[in-house]
């Protein structure tokens, strides 16, 4: 059988002639792309590149597009943790009244120690707006016992062991996602989220902010 050719045509008007077609085995082939300004040749057209620009991963793309996260205006999702009784709190418990809810790292450092008793001096103030204070880290009940009762916290702590309400809010974490964030949100009575507030580097600052927020709502 004779050997058959084609051609195609590309948008600057140069015809390409192919060898003629045969049946052959077709393997993939890597290119390596330049690092800096360059131009090189394919097929006689002339292909400039500026930067090489590393590729994404799926996995990589897909956790941050689809990443979830409580935003402002948005109804909090619903969760029941274990209060550092070891009793289980669902947050919708509280609907009818705002809810100053905090993420925080652990218990017992010195930032996250700051921040709760910060809470705890201005406690009086919080009831007084009628909002009710939780604080929620990865520690256990036995944990946020301790660190309440060492330390006087007349609130709630709740028990996010492996993490997964703070996944599921969302929350920022530090240095590139390897440390717990902390950041604090603000419920009005029907559970809607009204304030966002990421207090990393200054826990305690965001308090009084936090009770003109309840104030003059």
């Amino acid at each position: 059988m004779a050997a058959s050719s084609s051609s195609f045509t590309l948008c600057n008007h140069t015809t390409l002639r192919t060898l003629p077609l045969r049946k052959t085995l077709v393997t993939k082939t890597q290119f390596s792309v330049p690092t800096k300004s360059s131009e090189s040749n394919f097929f006689g057209s002339t292909l400039t590149h500026s930067s090489y620009i590393s590729p994404v991963s799926s996995s990589s793309l897909k956790g941050l597009i689809f990443a979830k996260q409580v935003n402002k205006g948005q109804a909090a999702p619903d969760f029941t943790l274990k209060d550092q009784n070891g009793k289980p709190v669902s947050l919708k418990k509280y609907k009818g009244k705002p809810v100053v809810l905090y993420f925080y790292p652990a218990d017992e450092t010195p930032g996250c120690t700051k921040q709760a008793c910060a809470f705890r001096d201005s406690y009086e103030k919080f009831k007084k707006a009628g909002a009710e204070v939780i604080g929620i880290s990865g520690d256990d009940s036995a944990s946020h016992k301790a660190f309440a009762s060492k330390y006087k916290l007349p609130y709630t702590l709740l028990s996010d062991e492996g993490n997964k309400v703070r996944k599921d809010w969302g929350v920022p974490g530090d240095l590139f996602g390897a440390l717990p964030g902390r950041q604090t949100y603000v419920l009005d009575k029907n559970g809607v989220v009204q304030l966002i507030y990421n207090n990393q580097f200054q826990p305690e600052k965001h308090i009084d902010e936090t009770l003109k927020f309840l104030k003059a709502a």
